[in-house]
């Protein structure tokens, strides 16, 4: 399927009210920094828009090449990481619109182990380089396993999935996702009522850690702040609790909510470089109904002022002290 096909199947998570978010975008320039299988691109591109789509996933950018052509260049497209999409768009810009987590695409797509549905290589990297989901299990210390699927994957058996794997992986390593998958359900056991597989958390966590997701979303909210024009609009549509913090908490330090306090008025209240933040928008019935992974998006959204971007600052958001990415060890 060409990638102006597959773009035409693929209907992104709460399009309507993401368009709505960033208003009219006739003649404006937008970033689309999670292009995968190009859903909002084409939205946007049909209401007459130009777009600078990026994606870290070399299969969606050569996916993406018919939309291009057919774009008749009103449409870049960037291979690389949103998180420096004020790099990738070299100007700035009227609007930015990012859909956090996992494509469609890529959970499809057994031979990219994103999924357990269908039995693949434990890999999980969007960008298809560097460390892959294999590594971490099969090298990572089982109390740094605890941490990534406890706080990434919100796991409560983190402790007893990461002692298993442990014990395990001496004996024979983890190479596939329904090999680790049937594993943990053996160890944690599956009730009846469970709506979600047993699997299903700690293959979360093993993801968001792979791909430094969370770290991705903090530094792409900064490249916005400096990317967008005054009046520009940034939306943002996430999946995880972790994620829409992030999120919340960047829009609140932007926006004033969370500056200074009246028992100490000699602390300087910094110029918003936000405002007119939307509270979250959850997708409707119908939608979850049609598209189960709606069920848990939110949408927040804001404007940029006229204030200068701040400086980067990744404490604002309290991210989950985390092993670091090569930190390779079973002792």
């Amino acid at each position: 399927m060409s990638g102006a096909e597959d773009a035409v199947r693929h209907v992104p998570v709460m399009l309507p009210q993401v368009l709505d978010a960033l208003g009219d975008v006739s003649g404006a320039t937008i970033v689309d920094g999670t292009f995968g299988a190009g859903g909002y691109t084409r939205a946007l591109l049909d209401r007459g828009a130009n777009v600078i789509a990026i994606d870290r996933d070399p299969d969606a950018i050569r996916a993406g090449q018919a939309l291009v052509a057919e774009a008749k260049g009103r449409l870049r497209l960037v291979h690389g990481a949103f998180s420096a999409l004020d790099t990738h768009a070299g100007e700035a810009v009227d609007g930015v619109v990012l859909d956090i987590g996992v494509s469609s695409m890529q959970l499809d797509e057994a031979e990219r182990g994103f999924s357990f549905r269908h039995d693949g290589p434990l890999d999980m990297r969007m960008a298809q380089d560097g460390l892959t989901a294999a590594d971490v299990v099969n090298t990572f210390k089982a109390g740094d396993l605890a941490r990534i699927f406890g706080l990434l994957g919100e796991e409560r058996h983190a402790g007893r999935i990461a002692r298993m794997i442990e014990k395990r992986r001496a004996a024979r390593p983890f190479l596939r996702t329904r090999d680790l998958a049937e594993a943990i359900e053996a160890t944690i056991g599956r009730h009846p009522k469970d709506k979600i597989h047993p699997a299903t958390r700690s293959f979360q966590g093993l993801r968001i850690f792979v791909n430094d997701e969370l770290g991705e979303l903090a530094r792409a909210l900064f490249a916005a702040e400096r990317a967008l024009k005054p009046g520009g609009r940034l939306a943002v549509v996430t999946f995880h609790s972790l994620e829409d913090r992030i999120v919340k908490r960047f829009f609140a330090d932007r926006s004033g909510r969370d500056g200074g306090s009246r028992h100490l008025p000699e602390v300087k209240v910094q110029e918003p470089t936000f405002t007119d933040i939307i509270k979250p928008v959850a997708a409707g019935e119908d939608e979850i109904a049609a598209n189960p992974r709606a069920r848990s998006a939110r949408l927040r959204a804001g404007s940029r002022t006229a204030a200068g971007p701040r400086a980067a600052d990744p404490g604002i958001f309290a991210l989950p002290s985390l092993p670091p990415a090569g930190a390779t060890s079973t002792r």
